[in-house]
C-alpha cells in the first residue's frame, strides 16, 4: 500500500535550516501545548501529541534528520537499500512493518498497523521493521527447530513468521500501566486478499525503553496448517517536554537566576503526578543536581526511581537603567573573582 511521506519540519513548525536548539524549543512548546494529559480535546490533542513526537524522533536525532534530509529530496523514487532499510521506496509498501519470511525465503505478508503511534512512513525509514538481520526477521527452519515444523504425509508444515514493530509509549502509561487498542491490516503478497482486526496490548507498569511486549498469534500465518507466528512491540519511550530518562530516573532542567542560587530558595518543579516543592540551599553552584527520591519511573525490582532537578543558571540578557546601576554597584563591591577560583 502506498506510504504517505510526512513533512517533520512542517509538523514542528520550523524551516529545513533550523538549528537542533530550535528543533528542540519548537517540539517543547508544542508538546506542552498538546500533551493529552493537560488539553481539553484529549483525543485530538494525542493524535497531535503522536505527530509531535515523531518528528522529533527523526529532527532531534542529527542522524536521523540527515538521513530525512537526504531521503526529503528525491523520496518517491528513493532507494532505501541506500539508507539500510531494504526494498525500493514507492508502489505497493509494506507499511514500515516487517514482512515475516516463510518457507523458502518468500516474503508473504504486508502488516500495516493502527493505534501504535508510529506512521507506516516512520517505520519504514526510521523503525525497525527495515533490519533485514533483526532475529525475527525470519520464521523458516526447515528443522522446526522453532516449533513450526510438523509433517503431513509427505510435506512438511511451517510456523508462520514472526513480526516486529514499534510502539510509542508515553511516561504516564509507563508510571501507571494501560492498554491500548491496535489496529492489524494483514495483505497476502500473492493473492492481494487482506484482511482487518483489532486486538488489545496490556502496556504494563513499568515497561522499559527497547522491551518487546508479545502478541501471540499476530505475525505471519503459518505454512500448510502451520502455526501462526506473533507479534512483538518494541517499547518507545514519547519524548516529553518536561523530562529526560535515565534508566529508572527522571532528570528535569530548572532554569534559575543568579539570586536564587546565591540567596537560596523554594521552588515548585514538576513531576509526573503534579509539583513539588524543592529548596535550593544557598550558593548551589550551575549544574548542581538535586534529588527528589521516589518521584521517578517504576523499577523492574520495585520502588521507583528518582528526580534530579539540573540547575541551569540563566542571566537577563536586559535590563533597565535602574537595574544596570544595581548590577555595577555589586560588581564594585563584590570580592568574588570566578577566574582567580581556577588558578
Amino acid at each position: 500500500m502506498p506510504v504517505e511521506y510526512k513533512d517533520y519540519y512542517a509538523t514542528l513548525g520550523v524551516s529545513k535550516d533550523a538549528s537542533q536548539d530550535d528543533i528542540r524549543k519548537a517540539f517543547r512548546k508544542l508538546a506542552r501545548k498538546y500533551h493529552p494529559d493537560v488539553a481539553k480535546d484529549k483525543e485530538k490533542a494525542e493524535e497531535k501529541f503522536k505527530e509531535i513526537n515523531e518528528a522529533y524522533e527523526v529532527l532531534g536525532d542529527p542522524e536521523k534528520r540527515k538521513k530525512y534530509d537526504t531521503l526529503g529530496a528525491n523520496w518517491q523514487q528513493a532507494d532505501t537499500g541506500a539508507y539500510g532499510y531494504g526494498a525500493p521506496f514507492g508502489g505497493q509498501q509494506r507499511g514500515g512493518w516487517r514482512r515475516g519470511t516463510g518457507a523458502g525465503g518468500e516474503q508473504h505478508f504486508e502488516f500495516s498497523f493502527g493505534g501504535t503511534g508510529f506512521s507506516d512512513f516512520f517505520e519504514q525509514f526510521f523503525g525497525r521493521g527495515g533490519d533485514p538481520f533483526s532475529e525475527f526477521s525470519s520464521g523458516f527452519d526447515p528443522m522446526g527447530a522453532r516449533g513450526g515444523g510438523a509433517r503431513q504425509g509427505e510435506r512438511f508444515s511451517y510456523r508462520g513468521a514472526d513480526t516486529e514493530g514499534d510502539i510509542m509509549v508515553t511516561l504516564h502509561d509507563v508510571l501507571h500501566g494501560t492498554v491500548r487498542e491496535v489496529s492489524l491490516r494483514r495483505t497476502n503478497r500473492e493473492t492481494g486478499a487482506s484482511g482487518a482486526q483489532s486486538f488489545r496490548v496490556r502496556i504494563p507498569a513499568g515497561v522499559s525503553e527497547g522491551q518487546r511486549i508479545r502478541v501471540a498469534g499476530k505475525g505471519e500465518e503459518g505454512v500448510r496448517g502451520g502455526a501462526p507466528g506473533d507479534l512483538y512491540l518494541r517499547v518507545r519511550y514519547a519524548k516529553h517536554p518536561d523530562f529526560r530518562v535515565h534508566g529508572a530516573d527522571l532528570y528535569h532542567d530548572l532554569p534559575v537566576a543568579p539570586w536564587e542560587v546565591l540567596l537560596g530558595t523554594t521552588v515548585n518543579v514538576p513531576t509526573l503526578e503534579g509539583t513539588v516543592q524543592v529548596k535550593i540551599p544557598p550558593g548551589t553552584p550551575n549544574g548542581r543536581r538535586l534529588r527528589v527520591r521516589g518521584q521517578g519511573l517504576p523499577r523492574q525490582s520495585g520502588g521507583r526511581g528518582d528526580l534530579y532537578v539540573v540547575l541551569s543558571v540563566e542571566v537577563p540578557t536586559h535590563v533597565d537603567a535602574e537595574e544596570k546601576k544595581l548590577w555595577q554597584q555589586l560588581a564594585d563591591q563584590s570580592q568574588f573573582n570566578p577566574r582567580k577560583q581556577q588558578s
